[in-house]
């Protein structure tokens, strides 16, 4: 693990995917100037950006994590479970959404059923 921001290592790599600093700034959300204070080793990455860079420069979190200074925190890895646990919920709106939609249905009948005729 790096003591310090590896900057010549992240130039590179931008380098090689020919992407900039600019880019990094504009994936990150930051300005241009922030992150330079990030590639000086004065401003800490957030777990979610140390995910946006590794996407950016397409390599594994955790070399972008050693590469990024000792006090760069890696993002949490997601549970095994969790695409399970999102399926099921995305099942259960989704049956949800089918009674109120016949809810729906049925309160516009009996509208329509209790409006005079003419």
């Amino acid at each position: 693990m790096a003591l310090f921001f590896d900057q010549e290592w992240f130039d590179a790599k931008l380098k090689a995917k020919d992407r900039t600093r600019d880019d990094v700034a504009a994936a990150l959300r930051l300005s241009r100037e922030q992150v330079d204070e990030v590639f000086k080793d004065q401003r800490e990455l957030s777990p979610n950006h140390v995910t946006m860079l590794a996407r950016l420069i397409e390599e594994p979190i955790t070399e972008v994590v050693s590469r990024a200074g000792i006090a760069t925190p890696a993002p949490a890895p997601k549970a095994p479970g969790d695409s399970a646990a999102v399926l099921a919920k995305l099942d259960e709106m989704e049956q949800r959404l089918v009674r109120m939609e016949r809810a729906i249905a049925d309160l516009q009948s009996l509208i329509l059923a209790t409006r005079p005729l003419g």
